[in-house]
């Protein structure tokens, strides 16, 4: 599908866009006049998205990125900024979903989940901050979870994250009068998410969910409707579920 040109094409940094909600909304926004800037840690799949967006006479930037890494985050953004001199907007929406009970003690994926969920988060919002209060103005849109607004059995900890995110957001939100910041709690979505999950009963029974899933683009379109918003309007947040999840 083609999209006319947007009026005003904006520098946008995309965390986990290799595949996913964050490889749509790099095609959508490209495909509006953004300028895309891709961070993730395949590295390969990333050059792939690239070629294809440049392709189809969009433009985008490939950059190594591990959210975890505080460092590996402001060198993607230093890279994006020395390249094209400004930061507009950054997607924040690398995350990982390994689902189980508590009682299961899968420790090492609480903490993969708090490290590239929440303070993957954090740290894109340390980076970019200053740079958008030196510009006076930029947008933040961080991907949370209608698992941010619920909890359910074997989401503790994912919901956690998420809950987070949201507080987190709105407490920038509150603090910011010249930056724009945006929740979108996607719902069931095909991504690539559920890979993640290790119990195996738990990666059935959300396997079995997935035949009402949304496709990706539709949480991209959900980003170009928020950014493409005039400088004074503020999109806060977006919750975007299949029509027949309960």
């Amino acid at each position: 599908m083609t999209y006319p040109p947007t009026a005003t094409p904006k520098i946008v940094l995309i965390t986990g866009a290799s595949s996913g909600i964050g490889e749509a909304t790099a095609r959508r926004l490209a495909a509006a006049g953004h300028q895309v800037v891709l961070g993730a840690r395949r590295t390969e799949r990333l050059d792939a998205l690239a070629k294809d967006i440049e392709a189809g006479a969009g433009s985008a930037l490939p950059h190594t990125l591990d959210v975890a890494d505080p460092l590996s985050m402001r060198t993607f953004v230093q890279a994006a900024h020395d390249r094209y001199g400004r930061v507009d907007v950054l997607v924040n929406n690398a995350g990982v979903m390994p689902l189980s009970r508590l009682d299961a003690l899968r420790t090492d994926e609480w903490d993969r989940m708090i490290d590239v969920n929440l303070r993957g988060v954090l740290h894109g919002i340390a980076a970019v901050l200053p740079i958008m209060r030196t510009q006076g103005a930029g947008h933040i849109v961080n991907i949370a979870s209608v698992s941010g607004l619920r909890v359910d059995p074997t989401a503790a900890v994912y919901s956690a994250t998420k809950h987070a995110v949201r507080a987190l957001s709105e407490g920038l939100r509150q603090e910011s009068r010249d930056l724009r910041v945006t929740v979108i709690s996607p719902g069931l979505t095909r991504s690539e998410l559920t890979d993640t999950i290790g119990d195996q009963n738990t990666k059935d029974a959300v396997s079995g969910q997935m035949d009402i899933a949304i496709p990706a683009a539709a949480i991209g379109e959900a980003v170009h409707y928020a950014i493409a918003q005039p400088a004074e309007v503020d999109v806060n947040e977006l919750v975007i579920r299949p029509t027949a999840q309960g």
